[in-house]
């Protein structure tokens, strides 16, 4: 075991990035659980095969932990939040709680305010990096006032960082990294999308291929099978949006990245997983789907 303290650590949810992180703290000795009732049958199967715990009802995972982690769509940040705040205000017990989502800062301190009075400690966390055991070490940069907990899971594959005391911190560093990462793929999409819109994409994909060889290796790589994650990023440039907007930046690029992922998530190959994806789709193929779910001219 990479830490000398063992630690009960709650994963809510178990999706992609949080079976990932079950799996690597169970690999280092900590005993990782989740609560699955009322879960979909592929969050089941993820669980399954990270070998997390199921303790049932959200009551029994919050009863239980010593840490939480909450690693789930943006939009869910806030509700679960609330739920686990007024579990923790019934019954006395008062777990450490980490916010893992791709939030504003302005809504983690919405998050980190329905815990007062609960006795909960609230680290915020940004999560860069795939899930640790695809890819590690995936980098969880932390702040606020006592990381301590969460220092305690750090391993080989998840990398712990602390950037500050402040709630607001990894929240803000989340939100600029994502703003390039995600938003330049929207851009490419957006960018490919008009190209075969104006009927040029031919001659457009000929002059990359000579003068953007890289990127254009990145954009077949990667625009045909952004559907399967568009409908779950689409809150995420929102949240990206309102943080620029709060810094004084213009909004409006993010704002038009969620509009991308909508097309997108409005496509036919937004029902498949990252488990299911058709690695044969070219990139091709995927506009000529994407353009058939714009909206409408006026």
């Amino acid at each position: 075991m990479t830490n000398s303290a063992r630690q009960t650590v709650a994963i809510l949810m178990p999706g992609d990035m949080g079976h990932g992180v079950g799996q690597a703290l169970i690999a280092s000795g900590h005993d990782a659980i989740t609560a699955l009732d009322g879960r979909s049958d592929h969050s089941r199967m993820l669980a399954g095969r990270a070998g997390l715990r199921d303790v049932g009802s959200l009551d029994a995972a919050v009863a239980e932990a010593d840490l939480i982690l909450s690693i789930l769509p943006p939009d869910r940040a806030l509700p679960l939040a609330q739920e686990v705040a007024g579990i923790a205000r019934q019954h006395g017990h008062a777990p450490v709680f980490a916010d893992c989502n791709a939030i504003s800062p302005m809504t983690l301190g919405e998050v980190a305010a329905c815990f007062d009075g609960t006795g909960v400690e609230v680290i915020d966390c940004g999560i860069i990096g795939l899930n640790p055991i695809k890819a590690p070490p995936t980098r969880f940069y932390v702040s606020g006032p006592d990381c301590t907990a969460f220092k305690a899971i750090a391993s080989e594959s998840m990398r712990v960082e602390v950037i500050g005391p402040e709630l607001g911190q990894a929240s803000a560093l989340k939100m600029v990294y994502a703003a390039l990462t995600k938003g330049t793929w929207t851009l490419q999409t957006a960018v490919l999308t008009a190209a075969r819109q104006l009927d040029v994409l031919a001659p457009l994909l000929e002059e990359f291929a000579y003068s953007q060889k890289g990127p254009l290796a990145d954009m077949r790589g990667r625009v045909p099978f952004l559907p399967a994650d568009s409908e779950r990023w689409v809150p995420e440039m929102e949240e990206i949006a309102a943080t620029f907007a709060k810094a004084g930046v213009s909004p409006g690029f993010h704002q038009g990245a969620a509009e991308m992922f909508r097309v997108m998530a409005r496509s036919s190959f937004a029902s498949e997983t990252r488990e299911t994806l058709d690695r044969r789709r070219t990139l091709e193929a995927a506009l000529e789907e994407y353009v058939r779910h714009l909206e409408p001219k006026g």
